[in-house]
């Protein structure tokens, strides 16, 4: 099943700028789980959590496709 997702995933085309700029907002650019706590005297860092997500590496590529068709078509906002 989780293969499937992926292989869903891996073949969505984006074919105009709402949907590429919908893709953008909801995909972070970064993981949001990744922290740095101080706690007196010492930093507790959490680390990124997010590769642990089996659908990594595609929602990555989605975000990485809509970019470059918001590239190409010049509405990068």
């Amino acid at each position: 099943m989780l293969n499937r997702l992926r292989a869903y995933l891996d073949r969505i085309e984006i074919t105009n700028s709402q949907t590429a700029q919908f893709i953008c907002q909801w995909v972070p650019d970064r993981c949001p789980f990744e922290r740095k706590v101080y706690l007196f005297n010492y930093c507790i860092q959490i680390p990124a959590l997010c590769q642990l997500n089996p659908l990594y590496r595609q929602f990555l590529t989605l975000r990485y496709k809509s970019l470059m068709y918001l590239m190409r078509s010049n509405d990068l906002t």
